[in-house]
């Protein structure tokens, strides 16, 4: 009985031991997962913040593309504009240059003109001159008259060339600028 009793009596100390055994790692388990538990907490809370973050930084995201958007299509539409602008002055500039260069050539067809007219006008005061210098001595008095008449006649004739000819260097200057003008619009980036 004795033996029995102590017998029993060492299970009985092993048992608890083992109990205790059992109850140090099921509370070591439990702080365990209590630290996990806690852990998971904080990353839930990390992930709805992040989820939160991300949402706000899409919504930031589509207003910032939809602005660039608008932006982007106003800038194409003022360049249209000014495109638009460019080519009518253009076509504008381009009529005038051509009016200009047909008043040019006006100008010089009637340079010529007067030039030849001018020509041959002295060359027949200079044969009537000639021929009235023959005359009798009882004409001079008359050919003196004719004389002065001529030469009067010879100045309108050089001032109509002289104002002829400052018509066709003012239109030469004024080609000049158009052309000017011309290369300057044609060296815009936006025109081209």
């Amino acid at each position: 009985g004795v033996f029995m009793y102590n017998h029993l009596q060492q299970k009985v100390r092993n048992a608890e031991a083992l109990a205790q055994k059992y109850k140090q790692q099921q509370e070591a388990l439990s702080a365990q997962l209590q630290v996990v538990y806690e852990h998971r907490s904080r990353l839930e809370r990390s992930l709805q913040k992040e989820r939160g973050e991300h949402k706000k930084t899409k919504e930031d995201f589509l207003v910032y593309k939809l602005e660039a958007q608008e932006a982007l299509n106003k800038e194409k539409q003022d360049s249209m504009n000014r495109y638009g602008a460019l080519s009518s002055q253009h076509k504008i500039l381009k009529n005038q240059h051509e009016d200009v260069k047909k008043q040019l050539l006006d100008l010089q067809l009637q340079h010529n003109s007067l030039k030849l007219e001018h020509r041959k006008a002295l060359e027949t005061h200079s044969q009537k001159y000639a021929q009235l210098q023959q005359e009798k001595d009882s004409e001079v008095t008359n050919l003196q008259d004719t004389v002065f008449k001529l030469r009067e006649e010879s100045k309108l004739l050089r001032k109509a060339h002289q104002e002829v000819h400052s018509q066709l260097l003012n239109a030469q200057a004024q080609m000049e600028e158009f052309r000017q003008l011309k290369e300057a619009l044609q060296k815009m980036p936006s025109f081209k």
